[in-house]
C-alpha cells in the first residue's frame, strides 16, 4: 500500500494544499493539474509511481483545498498561479524536478521552466498545450471574450462552469464511459459551486490569452534547452487537438509522443498505460 500524505504549505501568506508520496530522497516529480479539477486527479497515478519517485501534487490557488483568496486581494492570472507554485517548490525544498503538466498546469509549469530552466529535469505533458494548432474550435467562445471582454461575452462562458459541462469534459471521447468514476467530476462540481468560484474561473478564462501570447516563448525554451519530453495525449480531447502534441517534436526533435484512445481526462481511463509510458520515458531520460 502506498502512503500518501496530505499537507498544506504556507507560501507568502497563502495555504497551498498538496499530496505527497514516495521516498523523500527519490527523484522528484511535480504534478500540476488543470481546469476544473485539483490534485485529486492524480489519485491513481501517484500510487503507480510512488515506489520510484517523490510525487508532489499541489492544488493551484483557487482550486481544490488550496486557498481561494478574494479577487480583490489576489489577481487570478496564470502568471500569479505560476509564481505561487514556483515559491511552493522552494518552500518544500524541490530544487530540481521533473514536471507533469495537464491543461492549466501546462502554462503554469512552462512559465516556471522559462524562469528557471536549470530546475527542470524533464517534462511530461498530458494534454497540456503550447501551440496554436493544438487549440480546437471549442475555444471560440473564449476567444470572443479575449477580443471583447464585455459582460455579455463573459456571461456566455458560464455554461463552461455548469455541472453538465464538467461531466461532458470527463466523458467526451471515452469509448466506455462506465470506466469514468463519477467521484472526480462530482468533486470538481462541488468546488465550482463555492461562493466566488465562478468569477475566479471566468477571470482565468480571460487571462488564458496570455498563455497563447507566450507560446513563442515556450517554444523558444523548448528549442534552446530541449528538455527530455513526453507528450501523453488523450487523442479525442475536444479542446487540445493531437496536432498540438505532434508540434512538440518540431522544437524538441527527440520528444516522444504517445496517443491514447480517450478524452481530455486521460488518467480516468488510461492511468496504468500512462504510468507505464512515464516510467519508460523517465528511465531513458536519466
Amino acid at each position: 500500500m502506498t502512503t500518501i500524505r496530505y499537507r498544506k504549505a504556507s507560501v507568502d501568506g497563502l495555504n497551498v494544499f498538496y499530496r505527497e508520496a514516495g521516498a523523500s530522497d527519490a527523484p522528484p516529480l511535480l504534478l500540476l493539474h488543470g481546469f476544473p479539477t485539483a490534485g485529486h486527479m492524480f489519485r491513481e497515478l501517484i500510487p503507480a509511481l510512488a515506489d520510484r519517485f517523490r510525487l508532489v501534487a499541489p492544488d493551484l490557488i483557487g482550486f481544490g483545498q488550496s486557498d481561494m483568496p478574494t479577487r480583490e486581494t489576489f489577481a487570478y492570472t496564470f502568471a500569479a498561479l505560476a509564481q505561487v507554485i514556483e515559491r511552493f517548490t522552494e518552500v518544500i525544498g524541490l530544487a530540481r524536478f521533473a514536471l507533469y503538466v495537464f491543461d492549466y498546469g501546462a502554462p503554469t509549469g512552462f512559465r516556471m521552466a522559462l524562469r528557471h530552466p536549470e530546475r527542470i529535469t524533464s517534462i511530461i505533458s498530458q494534454n497540456g498545450n503550447a501551440y496554436e494548432e493544438g487549440l480546437s474550435e471549442g475555444w471560440n467562445p473564449i476567444r470572443a471574450y479575449w477580443k471583447d471582454p464585455s459582460k455579455t461575452n463573459r456571461a456566455s462562458l458560464r455554461s463552461f462552469l455548469s455541472p453538465e459541462t464538467t461531466v461532458w469534459q470527463y466523458t467526451h471521447g471515452v469509448a466506455d464511459t462506465s470506466l469514468v468514476s463519477p467521484d472526480g467530476y462530482t468533486l470538481d462540481n462541488s468546488y465550482l459551486a463555492r461562493p466566488g468560484a465562478s468569477e475566479v474561473q471566468l477571470d482565468l478564462f480571460g487571462d488564458y490569452k496570455s498563455n497563447v501570447a507566450m507560446y513563442p516563448e515556450f517554444q523558444a525554451y523548448f528549442r534552446r534547452h530541449k528538455p527530455p519530453f513526453l507528450a501523453a495525449w488523450g487523442k479525442n480531447d475536444p479542446f487540445f487537438l493531437p496536432p498540438g502534441a505532434e508540434a512538440f517534436k518540431r522544437d524538441i526533435p527527440g520528444a516522444e509522443v504517445r496517443f491514447f484512445d480517450t478524452g481530455h481526462f486521460a488518467l480516468e481511463t488510461h492511468c496504468q498505460e500512462i504510468a507505464a509510458a512515464i516510467l519508460g520515458f523517465l528511465d531513458q531520460s536519466k
